[in-house]
């Protein structure tokens, strides 16, 4: 009897032995949904490895009936690997003699966006992921994050807020469009609401808020015009940058002198722009986007950085990818003047030969925050009203890719591996 239940019991323990291996390189049918089946099964408690710079940062977690179940409904790629398999992948990647590592995700981050009455996800690059890879989010706006509930979340993703209080600087064109009358008598009501005589005023509240938060322990993630904006803000804390048109009353003209940058989180020495009727913040944002740049989206391309896996495993998990030159993509911010970055910040990447940075992450406190230039990685010249971008697409986007790296990551704790 005790061999009958020896024999039994010996597929068993095989079984319990095996893995399966999401793989990230070319071999994967939907890269953006694999990040979600990561997330899915944090919330099943159940841990997933992360393979640093293994076939393109693929995932590995026990076999387990309902993750595979899960990655075939989600038409997610998997490889069901042995348990000698899986230790000879492991040592392969410990090896010192290979640039890899494994970080083990152990809890799903709780995420938050913050977003304006009215938003739409199709509005928003990062929303746009999280919906396609079933990704829960939370919304917030400014009396969410006034009140103090982002301690609530390990992650916080900015929404193309302009944090200057001047309306996306669309004074210009869009001053008589019913979205932008409507936009701005909800923030003046909201800021009324909250006590404050002008938007402006409030926004740098919430900049200063959302700076403690990151303080804190806090992860935050921007991409647009919620980059530059949002350092302007903190380095005008005590000065008026907004014009009449914006807040009700002038501007102060000494504004650029009176500048604090140890106050803001990545640009220092920029020159804002105080003409309320031009479509630009300040010198950060490279190109310009007044006027809008004539480029060939086809020889428009920046390229990650690559980083030692073993050393410096944060700027490793937020550059993974399937291919290190990606296609660039315009914004209100589409890129970062690098000689106005601090030199404190990681360059993730960048448009090589130019001064146009894309991609950067800094530490703030006990948390970090991560600029992501550009508009939508997969619609080049994204215009107000323009339609939503359909991620069935683009199901392996080496851009969507950047913004998912990043969910992930709040998850991540360092596996000291055997070699």
């Amino acid at each position: 009897m005790k061999r009958l239940l020896l024999i039994l019991l010996f597929p068993l323990a095989i079984i319990a032995q095996q893995k399966i291996l999401i793989p990230m390189d070319l071999k994967q049918s939907n890269h953006l949904k694999a990040y979600g089946i990561a997330f899915w099964a944090l919330e099943k408690n159940i841990e997933v490895d992360w393979l640093l710079n293994y076939r393109g940062g693929s995932f590995m977690i026990d076999n387990i009936a309902i993750v595979a179940n899960e990655c075939r409904i989600r038409g997610v790629s998997i490889e069901t690997i042995s348990g000698a398999d899986a230790s000879h992948i492991l040592g392969e990647i410990g090896s010192e003699n290979n640039n890899m590592d494994v970080v083990r995700l152990e809890k799903a981050p709780k995420v938050a966006v913050y977003v304006p009455p009215g938003f739409k996800p199709w509005d928003d690059a990062v929303t746009l992921a999280l919906e396609y890879a079933e990704i829960h989010y939370d919304k917030v706006w400014d009396p969410d994050v006034l009140k103090g509930k982002l301690s609530e979340y390990d992650w916080l993703h900015l929404h193309h807020e302009d944090f200057t209080g001047q309306y996306g600087k669309f004074y210009a064109s869009h001053r008589n469009s019913a979205w932008y009358i409507e936009q701005q008598l909800s923030y003046e009501r909201t800021a009324k609401e909250l006590g404050y005589k002008k938007v402006s005023d409030q926004k740098k509240a919430v900049a200063r808020t959302i700076r403690d938060y990151v303080a804190s322990g806090g992860f935050m993630f921007a991409m647009c015009a919620a980059t530059d904006s949002y350092d302007i803000a903190l380095a005008a804390e005590n000065v008026d940058i907004a014009e009449t048109m914006f807040d009700g009353d002038p501007a102060d003209r000494n504004a650029q002198q009176k500048l604090d940058f140890s106050r803001s989180f990545a640009f220092q020495n920029f020159t804002i722009e105080m003409n309320p009727f031009r479509y630009e913040f300040s010198d950060i944002d490279n190109p310009p986007s007044d006027p809008v740049p004539l480029r060939d989206p086809n020889s428009d391309y920046f390229t990650l950085f690559d980083f030692s896996a073993k050393y410096d495993p944060v700027p490793t998990m937020l550059t993974q990818n399937h291919v290190n030159i990606l296609k660039g993509f315009m914004g209100q911010t589409t890129a970062f003047k690098k000689s106005l970055i601090k030199p404190s910040i990681i360059i993730l990447g960048e448009r090589e030969g130019t001064d146009e940075v894309r991609y950067i992450h800094g530490n703030y406190g006990r948390g970090t925050f991560t600029f992501y230039g550009g508009h939508d990685p997969e619609d080049y010249q994204h215009a107000v009203g323009d339609p939503p971008t359909d991620l069935n697409l683009h199901k392996n986007s080496p851009g969507y890719r950047i913004i998912l790296n990043n969910i992930l990551f709040p998850a991540a704790k360092k596996k000291q591996q055997k070699t």
